[in-house]
């Protein structure tokens, strides 16, 4: 009996201490709210070599206004929606949503080490982003005309394309919400990137605890997403850390949840067949690429999806992420139309020192949202997490943040 005694205070002992690392891995993790056409959302940061992918807290969701609908003032995503333009055929196009791309264009030139990412503005030949109207940033701009850090924020971050979050749980209202974006979007000729995050058990019960109440409940709420997708071209960025954040759950809830991405992904092109839907990768500074691309396997990337996204709301430099997602694809498999979006919105300097997750300071914006990217599988950069909006420290979470957005604006 005492050689059991031990055994079981080793084991439980050996319980406490994953206990306590699994706590660490998500305990860095700040929520950034902004309000978006869908309602109140945030982006939140998470661990800080791992995350930081944005994840929304959930408050009340506004009434739908007219299209297009207008957010509350104290919350917009930089949501000038940012659709990627990849190169023909890639990102949205009346092509089937797994149809071969053509061969990209030449690579872009290497940038020098030590150096911000060039930032081109977007190129000709891709697929144009729709930039909403009403954001935290556009608030501030219209607002602080004789600040000396007006023109910089203006040009760098309040003119650039960024995405629509919709993470609020709001049955009966997430149709309209949508069908406001997609539907100026589609009048103006130009292509959303929309994000839905009501994934339940959401952010493991983290800061960003949230969403559907239940799998069922969810695949309703995609439903009617789905049904405000209209016709014209969009991007979805589906449930960012759905898959790369899914090791808290059981065995069991992991296959139901995978399963029901699956699902999501195909709801999504049967109302729009034009849609193009990507699924979570993480990033280059997470799981390896085996092990990513088995997960996004089980969840049906491969059939119910486009491509793979990474890097959302974290800063590895674009390079890294594009070798990082090419890996991904290539153990994942065919069909040969799968490709990459990248959130390039802060990573110009690249990741701050291991453990610095929250407004950290030396960083910059990174390539300005397009999909001609030149790079082989890679759809588009994308700005998924929204530059200026504080993770927490350089202002109230969520907030638009001016001396953040100036720094990220210089680069410094």
């Amino acid at each position: 009996m005492p050689g059991v005694r031990a055994q079981r205070r080793t084991e439980r002992a050996r319980r406490r201490r994953a206990r306590q690392r699994d706590a660490m891995a998500v305990a860095a993790s700040a929520v950034v709210a902004v309000g978006a056409v869908t309602g109140v959302m945030s982006a939140s940061a998470g661990e800080g070599d791992h995350r930081n992918a944005a994840r929304p807290t959930t408050t009340a969701t506004p009434v739908p206004g007219p299209l297009p609908a207008r957010p509350t003032a104290s919350a917009t995503p930089t949501v000038k929606a940012s659709a990627p333009a990849s190169r023909p055929a890639a990102l949205p196009s009346t092509e089937p949503p797994r149809a071969s791309r053509p061969a990209p264009p030449a690579s872009s030139p290497t940038r020098a080490p030590g150096k911000p990412e060039a930032d081109r503005g977007e190129e000709p030949g891709g697929a144009a982003l729709y930039r909403h109207p009403e954001s935290q940033v556009l608030d501030w701009v219209r607002a602080n005309g004789d600040d000396p850090r007006h023109a910089l924020i203006a040009s760098r971050i309040a003119e650039r394309p960024a995405a629509v979050w919709f993470a609020a749980y709001d049955p009966g209202a997430v149709t309209a919400r949508v069908r406001s974006v997609t539907s100026a979007a589609e009048a103006a000729g130009r292509v959303p990137v929309l994000v839905p995050y009501a994934i339940p058990d959401r952010d493991c019960g983290g800061a960003s605890q949230g969403g559907a109440p239940d799998l069922a409940a969810y695949d309703d709420w995609i439903g009617d997403f789905a049904a405000g997708l209209g016709g014209g071209e969009v991007v979805v960025v589906l449930e960012p850390d759905s898959i790369a954040l899914s090791d808290c759950l059981s065995t069991a809830q992991r296959q139901a949840r995978f399963a029901s991405l699956a699902r999501a992904g195909r709801t999504l092109h049967a109302a729009n067949p034009r849609a193009k839907v990507y699924f979570d990768a993480g990033h280059s500074g997470w799981h390896s690429a085996g092990k990513q691309a088995a997960a996004l396997r089980a969840a049906g990337a491969r059939s119910s999806g486009d491509g793979i996204f990474t890097n959302v709301a974290n800063f590895h430099r674009t390079a890294d992420e594009a070798a990082y997602a090419r890996r991904v694809l290539a153990a994942l498999g065919g069909p040969p139309g799968l490709g990459a979006v990248i959130d390039t919105s802060r990573n110009g300097n690249g990741p701050p020192a291991e453990g610095q997750w929250c407004d950290p300071a030396g960083r910059a914006l990174g390539r300005a949202p397009t999909t001609r990217t030149g790079e082989d599988r890679i759809d588009a950069y994308l700005w998924v997490k929204l530059p200026g909006e504080s993770d927490g420290c350089k202002g109230a979470a969520g907030t638009f943040a001016p001396d953040y957005a100036y720094q990220l604006a210089r680069g410094d």
